[in-house]
């Protein structure tokens, strides 16, 4: 834009600018200007709007997806978990690991663990680590490939993992369930001293034996790591 001023015209020793109204001046160009900045503001003022409407639009298909997603999910199978089974039947099989390979495995197997025990009944506790013939046999209860830890069993009935005994136990259903089961017996098993295993007493925790006719063999009393089963605090198997 070009500024166009007015002549000047010299009368004596003074000065005159002549305007005409047409002409325009500085203060006309600054309201040009300050026009132009409130335009830019008002335009950015709409983008970040623009954008703002977006992002919430955005927010909102993201909910409504994941809600349908959450309704299209079955129930779980804790939601009607029936009647207690009767008394002499009531018995708690937890299987667990104790190895810190997989630490989520690791803190919810120590979870379920620690609720079972806050209730001060005897639980049937199967460390896989100990004895991979439990693994054998929970693959053969479930009919399951892969299998995460803790499993729980009351009763002989399938109860579920750590997130099923979580939600019994907030819901006071988990108290129900187990009703009637044996209390835990004081203090620590002198046999076997709360570890529930002891060495194998036909090969000594070795898991081997020597015969003259086929020398040394694999002892098929204990299990891979030579040891059996506290015979005085375990329970037999589901």
């Amino acid at each position: 834009m070009s500024l166009r001023l007015g002549k000047i015209s010299r009368s004596g020793d003074s000065a005159a600018v002549d305007c005409s109204p047409a002409t325009p001046s500085f203060k006309d160009l600054y309201a040009l200007l300050r026009d132009d900045e409130h335009g830019a503001r008002a335009a950015d003022g709409d983008a970040r709007l623009g954008r703002r409407k977006a992002a919430v639009f955005h927010r909102v298909l993201m909910a409504t997806a994941a809600l349908r997603t959450w309704l299209a999910l079955p129930a779980l199978a804790i939601s009607d978990p029936g009647p207690p089974p009767p008394a002499e039947d009531r018995r708690i099989v937890l299987y667990y690991t104790s190895l810190r390979v997989v630490r989520t495995t690791f803190e919810d197997c120590r979870a379920v663990r620690s609720i079972l025990r806050g209730f001060r009944v005897a639980v049937d506790e199967r460390d896989l680590a100990m004895d991979l013939g439990f693994l054998a046999e929970l693959k053969g209860l479930l009919g399951q490939r892969q299998l995460s830890l803790p499993r729980i069993f009351i009763g002989g009935r399938y109860i579920g993992g750590s997130d099923e005994i979580r939600q019994l136990h907030e819901s006071g259903e988990l108290k129900r369930q187990i009703e009637g089961v044996q209390p835990a017996p004081a203090g620590s098993c002198e046999a076997c001293g709360g570890v529930r295993f002891i060495l194998c007493p036909s090969c000594n925790g070795s898991h081997k034996y020597y015969s003259e006719k086929g020398g040394f063999r694999a002892c098929a009393s204990c299990n891979e790591n030579g040891l059996v089963r506290c015979p005085r605090c375990c329970s037999s198997v589901v």
